[in-house]
């Protein structure tokens, strides 16, 4: 389902020159697979996940996901391809305030064409809990639920393969063991191809796969503090 080779990713610094964040020599995951990568803040996780959903482009390297190498694709050409093919959650979730929540999972699927079915989104939904806040826009959510909205979201137009980064980092340690449970449950329904990135321990034990940023990355070692590195 993914399969990465040789990908490296760079940043302009400030004051001139380039700051490496990424140099992974591989790494795969298989249709219906979950796996979590584990790593420390600014490391390069968030910058990973942007790579795979074609949000920022590599220095060099391959990105083949359901046999499509994103990397040739144009801008326009990833944003399709990932409308249809990749469910992306967001940390701080990214829903729109005047929307509800029903109509934010449809934003879901707006891009994929022919999935936008209002009957999927109202199933999403009820599969998260919150069939009964379907008409509630976010600022009447709690965060908990907010961040269930996003989930209901993601999978909203079918995805093949899903990423999630730190979706536990804005509920409490109680909650986050229950939106991973959510996450992994409702790919196991739909066999959609989990990589979640996070820095808990804690959270990484729920998973039979994990994988360590500082091995896949070659860079790792080489980064400043966490405070001077781009996001991730």
């Amino acid at each position: 389902m993914l399969e990465i080779q040789e990908l490296k990713k760079s940043f302009d610094q400030p004051g001139g020159g380039r700051l490496n964040i990424l140099d992974v020599a591989t790494l795969r995951l298989d249709a219906g697979e979950q796996a979590v990568l584990i790593g420390q803040s600014g490391g390069g996780k968030t910058t990973l996940l942007h790579l795979i959903a074609g949000l920022l482009t590599p220095d060099s390297g391959s990105i083949r996901i359901a046999g499509t190498e994103i990397t040739r694709l144009s801008e326009s050409g990833r944003d399709r391809f990932r409308a249809a093919t990749t469910g992306y959650v967001f940390q701080t979730f990214n829903l729109l305030a005047g929307f509800t929540a029903l109509e934010n999972v449809r934003l879901g699927m707006s891009f994929a064409a022919g999935r936008h079915d209002i009957g999927r989104a109202e199933s999403l939904l009820e599969r998260v809990g919150l069939a009964d806040r379907a008409h509630y826009r976010p600022s009447q959510l709690s965060v908990g639920q907010q961040q269930r909205v996003a989930i209901a979201r993601s999978l909203a137009s079918r995805p093949k393969l899903l990423l999630a980064d730190e979706p536990t980092a804005n509920v409490d340690p109680a909650s986050g063991k229950a939106v991973i449970e959510l996450i992994r449950e409702s790919c196991r329904e739909d066999d959609v191809a989990l990589l979640l990135v996070t820095h808990s321990m804690e959270l990484a034990a729920q998973f039979d796969r994990v994988e360590r940023l500082e091995q896949i990355n070659r860079v790792f070692g080489q980064l400043p503090d966490a405070a001077a590195a781009p996001a991730g």
